[in-house]
């Protein structure tokens, strides 16, 4: 009896020192599935640190190239593995209609900055059923200037022209940005794109100007490869994301360009995988990663910009270089100006198709 009345003593005492939440997330730990390489490091090192610190709730980062296959086998076999996952916005769309995701409201989100609500707060376009994505990037065209010679690239149709610029070229293995590349670079305007690929002869046009280049492709799969392509010259150009190639030029010192008149802007954001056992611990942290100072902060470490307004004016400089960060972002009034919006609705309904016919034409 002596015994139990001491063991019961010490646990209050600890309880009285720890609060409840926070004894609940002792020695838990939550997988959170990304992109990887320095775009991983970025979010370990603006956020995930801190949740940790905070919360007590430990976090498993996990690499993946993306997509729906994986989180769709977990949920159908009933052995979800996965909590949180950073998806590109169609998929997030897809995956919240599928039944995939956890819905998340809005208004379960915290406030902006500003103290303006998540709905206000959020740029418009950004927020699905399943919760807000978190940040913007971009697929655009890069090029190693030590590498290209004397006449340099000014815009998407030279990665198409072979004649006037020798070499390889780096795409990613998938339909998505190399079609719009394509229409762009054959001479359709950025509004009139997916007004084009609607049609089957848009469609066509495009596949049938990737044609031209396809005997010089080098496929890549995760982003990180790009810059490397670039420094080794395995290619005389790449598609690649903007804050890979901004990180090699600054931390690396790689003479990469970027042409920002080839972008194509994109939003991408978590969502929590329906069926996690960690469900209390994975809303906790997509809220975190919500916050407008942590867009903010993954501002600092990466050109990645924030999807909520109040971030904005919390971007300054490079964590580790000092360098004014907002020139760099893909939605600076200057580059922004000159990007293709995604339409992801449109890939929402169409991306399926588009992965076969593509997987077809790479096959032929």
């Amino acid at each position: 009896m002596i015994r139990i009345v001491l063991s019961a003593f010490v646990v209050l005492a600890w309880l009285s020192v720890y609060p409840s939440d926070q004894v609940s997330a002792q020695n838990q730990t939550i997988t959170v599935v990304s992109f990887g390489g320095s775009y991983a490091r970025a979010c370990d090192r603006s956020y995930h640190e801190r949740f940790e610190a905070e919360t007590g709730i430990k976090i498993n980062l996990e690499d993946y190239t993306g997509g729906l296959a994986q989180i769709r086998a977990q949920v159908e076999m009933g052995n979800v593995f996965w909590d949180v996952v950073d998806l590109n916005m169609p998929e997030l769309v897809r995956g919240c209609d599928e039944g995939l995701l956890v819905p998340v409201s809005i208004d379960d989100l915290p406030k902006g900055a500003d103290g303006a609500s998540a709905t206000d707060d959020f740029v418009e376009g950004t927020i699905t059923e399943c919760g807000a994505t978190k940040l913007f990037f971009s697929r655009m065209i890069a090029y190693n200037d030590e590498r290209i010679g004397d006449v340099k690239p000014t815009t998407i149709a030279d990665f198409f022209d072979l004649e006037k610029f020798p070499g390889r070229r780096g795409m990613k293995r998938s339909p998505v940005a190399n079609l719009e590349f394509a229409l762009m670079a054959d001479g359709v305007p950025r509004e009139d794109v997916y007004t084009t690929l609607d049609t089957e002869d848009g469609v066509r046009r495009a596949f049938r100007k990737l044609d031209t280049i396809k005997e010089q492709i080098v496929w890549w799969e995760t982003a990180a490869h790009p810059p490397q392509m670039l420094a080794d010259g395995e290619v005389t150009m790449t598609t690649a994301a903007n804050g890979r190639i901004f990180n090699a030029q600054e931390l690396e010192g790689q003479p990469f360009v970027i042409l920002w008149n080839s972008q194509i802007l994109y939003t991408s954001g978590y969502g929590i995988v329906e069926g996690t056992r960690n469900l209390d611990a994975a809303r906790r942290f997509l809220e975190f990663a919500s916050q407008a100072e942590s867009m903010a902060s993954l501002a600092r470490h990466i050109a990645y910009s924030p999807t909520r307004r109040s971030a904005m004016p919390l971007i300054s400089t490079h964590s580790e270089t000092g360098v004014d960060m907002r020139p760099h972002m893909p939605t600076s009034p200057e580059n922004v100006a000159r990007a293709l919006h995604d339409d992801w609705e449109w890939w929402s309904d169409n991306g399926e198709e588009m992965n076969e016919r593509f997987s077809t034409w790479l096959a032929r």
